[in-house]
């Protein structure tokens, strides 16, 4: 239930407004933790990083090869473990190649200063995930990836390790995202129905609303018939593909990288282990504007695969300013050790959703420059587009 409290930074304004207590930071709250000096960096933070719950995070100017992933731990800072496990230092200030399947570790422009009950959750970025860039975030003292305590000083860790393609990434590169709150205002099964009832959260190809069906979160399955009768109902990774450089947007041929994966007579298909897949949900999902959702990326009791590497979906995803109705996940696929037969319409994951402090001032969508508002099965930004 809303009700009118302070700012959440009452030095930086006068005006209260109305707002709940607890919940995701919105892109103006985001911007006052800026103003504040909570949120800060070696290079001043640019307007088009602040996204709807969330802010964008860039790669500093140096790359520590390391032997292994790692986390530092509670007693240690991840300089220490650099100090013990880096095997070679890589100066970003110039466009550098990462190789598939090494481990790198790099420390990011953005740094922390958090109020103490301010915490956070990272993610890699959409685009990101597609490529099958394995990247989380490492904090001091860390025990976790992806998490920031409440509170937390220091600095930021990005480990990337490059699973299907060579990239060339370079100082400035946004390849993840971080989301802060306040509280955990996690909507519960009851709480998304009622949201469902009232925003209609599932539609059709046609435009109709569906029944969202819901089970510790919103249950989403996949299309294995073809997004708008497409013969091509997904996409395999290329072995031996050619090297990706993350700067150029919309000039690489998918069919360098990428086997498209046509529609079979049986409507299935046998995910191989350790390949990499892009696949779409049959839903097409919204996401109102005072809440956000992220993917389960893992979730044993509906198979041995992953099937999100990019989780978070922004306010206004599937919905916008002007009332989409609905958008597709795409689903980033890699099996565990067996092959795996997918069916058309099997459930393959959830979103869990959590309300946001205010609505946000910007929504996902093209005033923003968000890339994926209306796609159907589509692979990153970096790849043209169909003729």
């Amino acid at each position: 239930m809303s009700r009118r409290v302070p700012s959440l930074f009452p030095e930086l304004t006068d005006e209260a407004e109305t707002l709940h207590s607890t919940g995701i930071l919105p892109s103006q709250m985001l911007r006052d933790l800026i103003d504040a000096g909570h949120l800060r960096a070696s290079h001043p933070i640019h307007p088009s990083q602040i996204q709807p719950s969330s802010v964008d995070l860039r790669l500093g100017s140096k790359a520590y090869r390391v032997r292994a992933s790692f986390l530092p731990g509670a007693n240690s800072t991840v300089s220490r473990k650099l100090d013990l496990y880096t095997e070679e230092a890589i100066s970003l200030e110039t466009p550098q190649q990462l190789h598939k399947g090494w481990v790198y570790v790099v420390p990011l422009q953005e740094e922390l200063l958090l109020p103490y009950d301010i915490s956070g959750r990272a993610n890699p970025k959409s685009s990101t995930g597609r490529l099958d860039i394995f990247t989380r975030l490492i904090t001091d003292y860390g025990r976790e990836f992806e998490r920031v305590p409440a509170g937390y000083k220091g600095p930021l860790y990005a480990e990337i390790v490059p699973g299907t393609f060579h990239i060339i990434a370079r100082e400035g590169d946004r390849l993840n995202q971080l989301r802060l709150s306040r509280g955990q205002p996690g909507a519960s099964d009851a709480r998304l129905s009622q949201l469902d009832q009232a925003e209609r959260l599932v539609y059709d190809d046609f435009e109709a609303p569906r029944d969202a069906h819901i089970d510790r979160g919103l249950v989403f399955s996949v299309d294995l018939s073809g997004y708008q009768n497409s013969e091509i109902i997904g996409y395999r990774a290329k072995k031996g593909a050619p090297v990706l450089d993350l700067s150029r947007i919309g000039q690489y041929d998918p069919s360098h990288f990428w086997v498209p994966i046509p529609r079979s007579p049986q409507r299935d298909l046998v995910l191989n282990p350790e390949e990499f897949y892009i696949l779409a949900s049959r839903e097409k999902v919204r996401i109102p504007p005072r809440f956000a959702a992220e993917m389960v990326p893992y979730d044993p009791s509906v198979g041995e695969f992953r099937i999100h590497y990019a989780g978070f979906f922004d306010p206004g995803f599937g919905y916008g300013t002007d009332d989409v109705k609905g958008t597709r996940a795409v689903l980033e696929v890699r099996s565990h050790e067996v092959p795996f037969l997918l069916e058309d319409g099997q459930s393959v994951g959830r979103l869990t959703f959590e309300r946001l402090m205010a609505v946000p001032d910007i929504l996902y969508g093209r005033d923003i420059g968000s890339s994926y508002q209306t796609q159907g099965l589509a692979l990153s930004k970096h790849f043209k587009l169909p003729a």
